[in-house]
């Protein structure tokens, strides 16, 4: 089933880790921005796809295979001080805004400590607040 890209107050545009997902109105604290969506695998078929970036667990039996190009969310980057945050509910996971988001700002969440460990540590974290803190620690 082929849905249509989810439309919103966001666009999805170039950033520092490759694309992300930037505002294109302000975003009030609070506020849904968009469903993370996708086939629905279990966690066993998960352990067949090692290594697969856009799997979303929901449960201890079920995924979100989130990789099709039509979840859009795919593109909300990970963020170490981030201004959105995914709660799972009733097997679906939804991003709300957790502060005010302005226009032209790259919409994030932290992706967990499992992701962080296995996918984002070993090559070092480029989201814009560790950018920042490297910055300042190199006189930048």
């Amino acid at each position: 089933m082929k849905m249509q890209p989810a439309e919103g107050p966001f666009r999805i545009g170039r950033s520092e880790t490759g694309l992300g997902l930037f505002a294109t109105d302000v975003i009030e604290k609070g506020t849904f921005i968009i469903e993370y969506v996708g086939p629905k695998i279990t966690n066993e078929e998960v352990q067949r796809r090692r290594n697969t970036r856009y799997l979303f667990e929901i449960s201890d039996r079920w995924t979100i295979d989130g990789s099709p190009r039509w979840n859009t969310a795919r593109y909300i980057n990970h963020g170490c001080r981030p201004n959105a945050e995914a709660t799972v509910s009733r097997g679906r996971i939804r991003i709300k805004a957790i502060k005010r988001i302005k226009p032209g700002d790259e919409i994030t969440y932290n992706y967990g400590k499992n992701y962080f460990e296995t996918f984002i540590k070993p090559m070092g974290c480029r989201c814009r607040s560790c950018e920042r803190k490297r910055a300042k620690l190199a006189g930048g």
